[in-house]
């Protein structure tokens, strides 16, 4: 008679140690630090933004033109209220894409294609910040649109497919 081999119950948990993702690509580890190099750019942007909202709000007097010279006539105050929002929005959506969720990309376009717009309208008051601003924003859009997705990695730790 044969020899009764024990059952073996097949376990439905995982192991309690797992093997490490699969090591990321050279192309896209180079994604990733566009992406890493952009949500730097969208931190600085929104950065640049909340100073220039809480300067619209402290001190009018600091801007080389009236209100009224902008190029859609509201008060300061208007201008660095809406300024504070879109900063931290910006601020928001670049930890959204450092940390890897698709949430932050959305956030991010959408944040920084409305401050480039709102920037323009405030070209007049300090030129240099919204050229700095809009470039910044131009960078951010392109590289989010184009090659966000690679941002996933940074959650999962494998390849974006």
């Amino acid at each position: 008679m044969a020899a009764e081999q024990p059952s073996r119950t097949v376990s439905r948990h995982p192991p309690a140690h797992s093997a490490p993702p699969a090591p990321l690509t050279a192309r896209a580890t180079a994604w990733l630090g566009w992406i890493l190099f952009v949500s730097i750019i969208m931190l600085s942007a929104g950065l640049i933004t909340i100073v220039q909202g809480l300067v619209a709000l402290l001190d009018d007097d600091f801007y080389v033109t009236a209100s009224t010279g902008l190029a859609v006539e509201v008060s300061y105050t208007a201008w660095g209220i809406a300024l504070l929002v879109l900063g931290v929005a910006l601020v928001a959506g670049a930890y959204g894409v450092l940390t890897g969720y698709g949430w932050g990309r959305t956030v991010g376009v959408l944040a920084a294609a409305i401050n480039a717009l709102v920037n323009l309208g405030f070209a007049a008051a300090y030129p240099q910040w919204t050229v700095l601003v809009v470039a910044f924003d131009v960078i951010a859009i392109y590289a989010l649109v184009v090659h966000g997705g690679a941002a996933k990695a940074l959650r999962t730790g494998r390849t974006p497919r």
